[in-house]
């Protein structure tokens, strides 16, 4: 393992080797399909997605941009609708939403979660049913739950004692009573980075089982005038391969709603799961397909519902990375080249582009690892290492960490991360005064603006400052 150094993972020892499920490939320009949307394929080393050369997308569009493959989304939704029939999957909004995107989730008969009043409107505004939304969050605003009881969302998690009061007074206040759900912690981490694991003890959300906050919060739910209970909500982490850790929480938790039942007398009706199912990044990863989740997530819930002889409750997952995910990637143009001697004799080529971690901030936050191709053009030379950087002052300023591209890269290139759908323009910022790229849907050879790009004008338009 790489030791600890002040100026990142970037600079520790060893990291200039890169990783070592990282193999030279035999021909740099190919893709690696399981990585990719559906629709991505090459043509004399040009990628197009949805029928679009991503050359001609930029021509029209610019760079960088995040392309969302309409018809790859839309199957992705499908397949977890399929997969999991008489669960309720709710798209969990935080990995990416807009308005054009839960258009396509209604369509679809998918619900979803949101997790601000920002979130939320975005959803008033594309129309959304709203008795198919889900409000998270640990810290809701006496606004927030104002406006999401109004608008008649069909169920609020609730995250603390104080959430319970808080919503109990606005339902109250305006004369309504609203479905509610209690988080809880099950004491389940999930084998992935620390910062995005969310059952364990030590951590902000949800009520704990172990120390009997949670059977205490659902009792108050229960009692409080206005609030409907509808189950308890677990969540166990972020990009999960298999279903081990589901299989261990959910243990806990339905022993939870057993004991609910034999000690206060209420049949809930109702039990999430949570989502945090995994995509392939890279080569390294191996994600399960959404038949074999249903498949063995509901075979773990009748087992633990069989041994503690109740009735299987409605269950609902909530799938966001999964879906949105592969069925986007980012494209973006080639600034600079230029290589850095390493130990040994060896080479490492730095492809800076005109993006970076203002709109991937994932690599640096989580040490995330991406792909990259090659797509504008095809190239007959050797594979290099390479290191996609960005145009940030940030030595952490890195989209690709390690990846092998042809060694004759150079300025105007354009070269495209595959999986970038999720978090990637939801976390994306303005550091260093950097615009944020647009998001281009394409279809059927067809382009069409989901979000445009932000202009100068957008900048400066909340500096107030008296000149």
């Amino acid at each position: 393992m790489p030791t600890a150094h002040p100026s990142g993972w970037a600079h520790a020892d060893g990291a200039l080797r890169g990783p070592q499920w990282l193999r030279e490939p035999s021909d740099p320009d190919a893709l690696v399909p399981l990585l990719w949307s559906r629709t991505a394929a090459k043509a004399d080393g040009v990628l197009s997605v949805g029928g679009v050369p991503l050359p001609e997308l930029v021509r029209e569009h610019g760079s960088p941009a995040y392309v969302l493959d309409e018809a790859d989304f839309r199957s992705r939704a499908a397949a977890f609708r399929d997969a999991f029939s008489g669960y309720d999957v709710y798209y969990a909004g935080k990995a990416f939403l807009c308005t054009t995107v839960a258009g396509w989730l209604a369509d679809e008969g998918l619900s979803l979660d949101v997790c601000s009043g920002g979130e939320l409107a975005v959803a008033e505004r594309a129309g959304f049913p709203m008795e198919r939304v889900g409000f998270h969050g640990n810290n809701k605003t006496l606004g927030e739950l104002g406006v999401a009881v109004e608008l008649g969302v069909g169920r609020i998690i609730v995250d603390s004692f104080h959430e319970v009061e808080r919503l109990a007074s606005v339902t109250a206040e305006l004369g309504r009573t609203t479905g509610v759900m209690v988080r809880v912690t099950a004491g389940v981490e999930a084998h992935t980075h620390e910062y995005i694991a969310t059952a364990h003890e030590d951590q902000k959300f949800g009520f704990s089982i172990a120390s009997g906050d949670a059977l205490e919060a659902v009792r108050r739910v229960h009692e409080a005038p206005g609030l409907r209970l509808l189950g308890l909500h677990s969540h166990i982490g972020s990009q999960i391969f298999d279903t081990s850790g589901f299989e261990v929480a959910a243990r806990r938790v339905l022993a939870l709603h057993a004991r609910i039942g034999a000690e206060l007398g209420v049949e809930m009706p109702e039990m999430d799961l949570g989502g945090g199912f995994g995509i392939a990044y890279t080569t390294q990863d191996d994600p399960s397909d959404p038949a074999r989740l249903a498949a063995e997530i509901t075979a773990i819930v009748e087992h633990e519902c069989r041994a503690h002889g109740v009735a299987v409750p409605r269950l609902s997952i909530e799938p966001g990375r999964a879906i949105v995910g592969p069925s986007m990637c980012t494209v973006y143009e080639v600034g600079t080249v230029k290589e850095v001697a390493l130990d040994g004799g060896a080479r490492r080529t730095y492809v800076s582009v005109d993006g970076g971690m203002s709109d991937n901030i994932r690599t640096a936050l989580y040490d995330a690892d991406y792909s990259a191709t090659l797509a504008s053009r095809a190239s007959a030379a050797r594979p290099a290492l390479s290191r996609v950087v960005g145009k940030h002052c940030e030595a952490g300023d890195i989209v690709v960490k390690d990846e092998f591209l042809p060694a004759d890269v150079r300025p105007g290139d354009l070269v495209a991360v595959p999986g970038t759908g999720a978090y990637c323009r939801s976390m994306a910022s303005n550091y260093n005064h950097v615009l944020r790229p647009p998001v281009i849907g394409v279809r059927d050879g067809k382009t069409f603006t989901v979000l445009r790009r932000e202009t100068v004008a957008d900048l400066l338009a909340t500096d107030v400052g008296v000149l």
